[in-house]
């Protein structure tokens, strides 16, 4: 399992350490981005979940769970997705965040990718309660990309 973590930009070592203690079998690495972490665990999804809602958190801000990166090329991204989308059952969105990359654009990566899963699929976009969020984070080259149901994107408050 693959986590985008989130934490206020200095904060990063005290969120790696907490990651540390929550999941213990872990590999945190930093990215080009202030307070952006990737982390991979062996833990599945749901006990990756589990452990950090139950963690009393002082860095972390926002847990994204990604099934798989590839590079933030357009066809590759549109390949995983597609792959991924076969597993979803109801409605669904498209939400995308992109860092350091010109040549893909927010809004055009959530149309697009909605527009394949309807045509390949069949399935029924709900923009403001889907059962199922396909999650696009492009992080410069990579692209890292999870379908999450409501409640497995974390967010913490965290004081600065």
């Amino acid at each position: 399992m693959i986590l985008l973590v989130t934490a206020p930009p200095g904060r990063e070592g005290a969120a790696i350490l907490e990651l540390e203690w929550a999941l213990g079998d872990v590999r945190v690495r930093g990215t080009d981005w202030r307070g952006v972490l990737l982390a991979e665990t062996p833990l599945s999804k749901d006990e990756a979940l589990e452990r950090l809602r139950e963690f009393e958190t002082q860095a972390i801000q926002r847990v994204v769970p990604l099934e798989i990166v590839v590079p933030a090329k357009w066809e590759e991204v549109e390949k995983a997705v597609l792959e991924l989308g076969k597993r979803i059952n109801g409605t669904f969105a498209v939400r995308a965040k992109v860092r350091g990359n010109k040549r893909l654009s927010q809004r055009e990566l959530e149309i697009k990718l909605g527009s394949l899963l309807v045509e390949r699929y069949g399935l029924k976009v709900n923009l403001s309660e889907p059962d199922y969020t396909v999650l696009v984070e492009v992080l410069g080259k990579r692209a890292g990309i999870g379908v999450v149901r409501k409640g497995e994107v974390l967010k913490f408050e965290v004081k600065d």
